[in-house]
């Protein structure tokens, strides 16, 4: 049996370490008390202060200006620029050289000349009996001489030289020895209907069979 000192000993030592351990367990949760609360304080004014290191936050306090429109340049835009960089490049641009005008457009070549004075040009005369200055050798009937005419516009297409024609079927006088050429002349020399045919071909151009009181003309214009 322990001894009336070893108890009461016993007791004041185990009265000593409780107060001890109640003493230390109010320190500890003083000090996570004021740590937590420091920690709480610097979280609220981290959160307070603007966010300079994220992209979207407002770097200075202010209004937010009504108008962002960008100056844009071709396919890239650039911020707006002040007044004195506006007036500077108005400068700048208005030192440029001046645009030069349009020109205006050439017109298409043509071989045709739209109004020729004059021009030089052979045929083939083929007359019939009773056509305007046709010889008493002229025999042949209107239909006939269309059928020697088509004959001869067909040889002509065909790549043969319309003076050799001229020389074996023309019934114009003296038309072999000149290859059928008429020579140079301007409007108003000829009869209506071969000018106006004669003077809308273009140069080594052979016509259709034209019909005048004189006969069937196969032209070719010459110049």
């Amino acid at each position: 049996m322990r001894s009336a000192f070893s108890q009461k000993f016993f007791a004041v030592s185990t009265a000593l370490t409780a107060a001890a351990l109640v003493a230390c367990s109010g320190g500890s949760q003083a000090s996570v008390g004021a740590s937590t609360s420091a920690d709480t304080a610097h979280l609220a004014a981290q959160a307070a202060e603007p966010r300079t290191g994220d992209a979207t936050a407002s770097h200075e306090p202010g209004p937010v200006p009504t108008s962002t429109t960008p100056l844009t340049v071709g396919s890239k835009s650039s911020p707006p620029s002040s007044p004195s960089e506006r007036n500077e490049r108005n400068e700048n641009a208005g030192s440029a050289t001046s645009p030069t005008p349009p020109t205006p457009p050439s017109r298409p070549s043509s071989d045709r000349e739209e109004d020729p004075k004059r021009i030089g040009a052979r045929h083939v005369l083929i007359q019939w009996m009773g056509s305007d200055r046709a010889g008493k050798s002229v025999l042949r009937t209107k239909e006939q001489a269309l059928v020697l005419a088509q004959e001869v516009l067909k040889r002509a297409r065909a790549g043969e030289d319309l003076g050799r024609l001229a020389n074996e079927y023309s019934d114009e006088p003296n038309a072999g020895a000149r290859g059928g050429s008429l020579g140079r002349f301007s409007k108003g020399q000829m009869v209506g209907a071969f000018e106006a045919v004669a003077f809308k071909l273009k140069v080594g151009e052979i016509s259709d069979i034209v019909e005048t009181p004189f006969g069937y003309h196969i032209i070719q214009r010459t110049e």
